[in-house]
């Protein structure tokens, strides 16, 4: 069974103390629908139109996981938290099997 991942680029953040309220609540949701922490805003090297800025990837073991930990009630409340002065480009990917 392929796996699952969320995939989230941050372009623009302008509250990082709202980002933070997120990922108190996200953190544990994440954890409670099978997430595993893969990278979190460490080095990166951008090319073509790439982005230097935060990165999260998150592996979960299939990708009807991923979906179901972002369709959460957990999740769905840590969204509401996720504050308007935080850019977020977030997708939920399929892995190779």
């Amino acid at each position: 069974m392929a796996k699952g991942y969320w995939v989230s680029v941050y372009p623009a953040i302008s509250d990082p103390e709202g980002l933070t309220a997120y990922n108190k609540l996200a953190r544990p949701a994440v954890w409670a629908g099978g997430g595993r922490l893969l990278s979190r805003g460490g080095r990166v090297v951008a090319h073509e139109a790439g982005i230097t800025q935060r990165v999260v990837l998150i592996e979960f073991d299939s990708f009807e996981q991923a979906v179901a930990a972002y369709e959460s009630e957990a999740y769905q409340k840590a969204l509401v938290a996720l504050p308007d002065g935080v850019e977020r480009d977030f997708r939920i990917i399929e892995g190779i099997d």
